[in-house]
C-alpha cells in the first residue's frame, strides 16, 4: 500500500511542478520586454533578404460562456491567445463561431454543442532560430520551443489543442476518450506540417 501511496505522491508532485512552471511562463511572457522582433502584415508579398514570414493559425473549441460559473470567460471574446517571440508578446483574439458539431469519428474530442475559436495572425521576422511561448492564460497552459526560420521562406505554425480526458471508467487496453468540454490540456505545435 506504501508504494501505491508513493505513486499518487509522486504523479501529484509533478502534475503541480507542470502547473507552476506553465504559471510562471505565463507570468513572464505576457509583457513585451522588446518590440522589434517581428512585424504583423496585412498584405503578402515576398520577404526580403534576411527575413522570413511566419503564419500562425489554431483552431478550438470551448463550452459555451456561462456553463460553471458567470464569470467564467470560456466562450466569450475574453478568452484570448498569447504569443511571445524572442519577448515581444501579443495577445491574440480569436473569432468564435458557436458550433454544433456530430462526431466525425468513434472518439471525437471536438464533437458537441460549444464556441469555436479560429485564430489568424502573418508575421515578418528575421530569419534564424526564436524562442517561441504560446499559451491561454485563462487556463494556465503554455508552451515554449525553439524555431529556425530561413531567409526568404513562407512557414506555417499551427497550434493544435490537447483536450483532457473524460472523467469515468477505463475499459482495461482502451485509452480515455478527450473532449473540449474537459478544457485544453497543452498545446501541440507544428511548423512546416512537422511536430516541433
Amino acid at each position: 500500500m506504501s508504494r501505491m501511496k508513493l505513486m499518487l505522491w509522486t504523479m501529484t508532485l509533478m502534475l503541480l511542478s507542470g502547473c507552476a512552471e506553465s504559471s510562471a511562463l505565463i507570468k513572464a511572457n505576457s509583457t513585451s520586454i522588446r518590440t522589434d522582433i517581428y512585424e504583423e502584415l496585412t498584405n503578402g508579398g515576398i520577404a526580403p533578404q534576411g527575413f522570413a514570414d511566419l503564419r500562425i493559425t489554431a483552431s478550438l473549441k470551448t463550452h459555451k460562456p456561462g456553463i460553471y460559473s458567470a464569470s467564467d470567460i470560456h466562450g466569450t471574446p475574453d478568452y484570448k491567445l498569447l504569443l511571445n517571440i524572442d519577448g515581444q508578446a501579443m495577445m491574440l483574439q480569436g473569432n468564435l463561431q458557436k458550433e454544433n458539431s456530430e462526431p466525425i469519428k468513434l472518439a471525437d474530442p471536438e464533437a458537441g454543442n460549444g464556441i469555436r475559436y479560429r485564430y489568424n495572425n502573418n508575421l515578418r521576422l528575421k530569419a534564424g532560430t526564436h524562442r517561441i511561448v504560446v499559451a491561454l492564460p485563462d487556463d494556465g497552459i503554455a508552451v515554449e520551443r525553439e524555431i529556425t526560420l530561413t531567409g526568404g521562406s513562407k512557414n506555417r505554425l499551427v497550434l493544435e489543442p490537447i483536450y483532457s480526458t473524460k472523467p469515468g471508467m477505463r475499459r482495461p487496453g482502451a485509452y480515455r476518450s478527450t473532449s473540449f468540454k474537459e478544457g485544453v490540456r497543452t498545446i501541440r505545435l507544428v511548423l512546416n506540417g512537422r511536430e516541433i
